[in-house]
């Protein structure tokens, strides 16, 4: 039996941050990753036949000064800085995203412009009270209208729901700051002089970006390099390893952890910190004896994805990162262009390497379809759309990617914080860290920190720090010193704790 002072489960951003950070600070540290050959979770990089591709997109962009600085130190040589390009294609048409104010008003008429304008109007004047639902809170930032164009079809795709069953919360989260008055002056801006973009504040939009930084050959070499680094320093990452069993002694005040290899084998740890990036749903069907929130974990809902990605012999189909695809006659969500996040992922000048997105439930058609239904299917689409024909695609791959995003319906939040409140009371050195593990839809970054702060609270012995308060805020995403200092006090445990470490 292994012991270890930190039990990393998942070797995604979170956990591989996680243990990264404890070994630096010279806690012996063992992780497992259920991928054989992967880490970095969603946040991996893909091969086939020597073209890389991204899993989703992940634009390295931080205003946590903190978070920049450990990118740079995991990966101090590799970073290439891009330009941020994304367009909407709704009704036969490419939106720039940022809007451009006269492209928007050509390609949506005059008529329907000044109806949309009129529609914001009027929810301004009479906007629906407490906005629950993403509905809600969108068509008051933007209007009816403009919520049925821009935002309606392509969310419903995203989260296989209507829009009046997701909570309001992943709309304030996921576009935060911004609403038609700062859509519309920043298009104005942008249409006669380009610059950052800036809520009513003054402060940077972080939905508008205009670049980033990304890694020469995707995402995977930061995780790889940090998996490197820590087993440098004597941690151990176990892959192709999955979570068995959790067993708290409260007499020892240590963790018994069973593990299951590819194989079969049954490897046990023990540990005194466990830090779960794991859906919260699997983390709790692994407890013994099961605590009294499964059955609020239970009902947790998680949605899936499948990249196809397509090989197609033109050089360059479209100058973006990405495209979202708004039009409701097809079922593919967004189309990446690879080459336009690094020309390093695409090994042939000549040609052209996209993924196709697909948002689905684990079991439905989509999930079930053969790699070539998959193929042919994105093939057509992409016809459909217009960016190439069928007999222009060579080759094609596909990728599953199982509880990509947390879904955040009308009963989440309690059935989070039921989670919450009972395992911080009965199991005080389990840490819950990232997307999954928090069951909170956040980007990077944000799962980085999670991470981070939690290993600050291991170092220091107390709770210093509450990860749940990152990403409430919208003021954690200042940028600079000052910016990391309020983001700190945001997330630090003044007038409470949540036990001692």
């Amino acid at each position: 039996m292994s012991h270890a002072d930190v039990f990393v489960i998942g070797a995604g951003p979170a956990g591989l941050t996680a243990a990264y950070l404890a070994t630096k600070y010279g806690l012996s540290t063992a992780v497992i990753e259920a991928d054989p050959k992967y880490v970095g979770g969603i946040s991996r990089t893909a091969s086939y036949k020597n073209f890389l591709f991204d899993i989703g997109g992940h634009r390295f962009f931080s205003k946590s000064k903190e978070v920049v600085d450990l990118w740079n130190e995991i990966l101090p040589d590799d970073f290439i800085t891009r330009p941020r390009s994304s367009r909407i294609y709704y009704n036969g048409m490419y939106f720039s995203y940022p809007l451009k104010a006269f492209e928007a008003l050509n390609n949506l008429g005059y008529i329907e412009s000044t109806l949309c304008v009129l529609s914001y109007l009027q929810k301004q004047a009479f906007p629906t009270e407490n906005p629950e639902s993403f509905h809600d809170w969108v068509a008051n930032q933007f209007g009816e209208r403009l919520f049925s164009i821009f935002f309606k079809t392509y969310t419903e795709k995203v989260w296989g729901m209507s829009c009046d069953e997701i909570s309001a919360d992943w709309a304030a989260q996921r576009i935060k700051g911004l609403d038609l008055w700062s859509a519309m002056s920043n298009a104005l801006r942008n249409s006669i002089a380009p610059k950052r973009a800036a809520d009513k504040n003054g402060h940077t939009i972080k939905t508008l970006i205009d670049s980033f930084q990304y890694p020469r050959k995707g995402p995977g070499m930061m995780w790889d390099a940090a998996a490197a680094k820590v087993r440098e320093r004597g941690g151990a990452i176990h892959m192709g390893t999955t979570l068995d069993s959790l067993r708290w002694n409260e007499m020892t005040s240590l963790w018994t952890i069973k593990a299951r290899t590819e194989t079969g084998e049954m490897r046990s740890f023990t540990a005194r910190h466990v830090i779960s990036s794991a859906p919260i749903r699997e983390l709790l069907e692994s407890i013994s004896p099961a605590p009294a929130c499964k059955a609020a974990a239970d009902r947790l809902r998680y949605r899936d994805f499948v990249t196809v990605a397509l090989i197609v012999d033109k050089p360059d189909l479209f100058p973006d990162n990405w495209i979202y695809v708004h039009e409701p006659k097809v079922k593919v969500g967004r189309i990446q262009n690879f080459r336009s996040w690094s020309p390093e992922m695409v090994p042939d000048e000549n040609l052209a390497c996209l993924g196709l997105e697909y948002f689905c439930f684990e079991g439905d058609g989509l999930w079930t379809s053969s790699d070539e239904e998959l193929i042919a299917l994105a093939k057509k689409e992409l016809a459909c759309i217009g960016l190439a024909a069928e007999e222009e695609v060579k080759d094609g791959c596909v990728v599953r990617q199982k509880k990509a995003y947390p879904v955040y319906d009308d009963g989440y939040k309690a059935n989070v914080e039921e989670i919450r409140c009972e395992l911080a009371e009965r199991f005080p050195t389990l840490h819950l860290v990232g997307r999954n593990g928090m069951h909170k839809y956040n980007n990077q970054d944000h799962a980085m920190m999670t991470a981070m702060l939690t290993v600050k609270n291991i170092v220091a012995g107390e709770n210093i720090y509450d990860v749940w308060n990152v990403n409430e805020d919208a003021e954690y995403h200042e940028a600079g010193e000052a910016g990391q200092r309020e983001a700190l006090q945001s997330v630090r445990l003044v007038p409470r704790r949540i036990g001692a470490a």
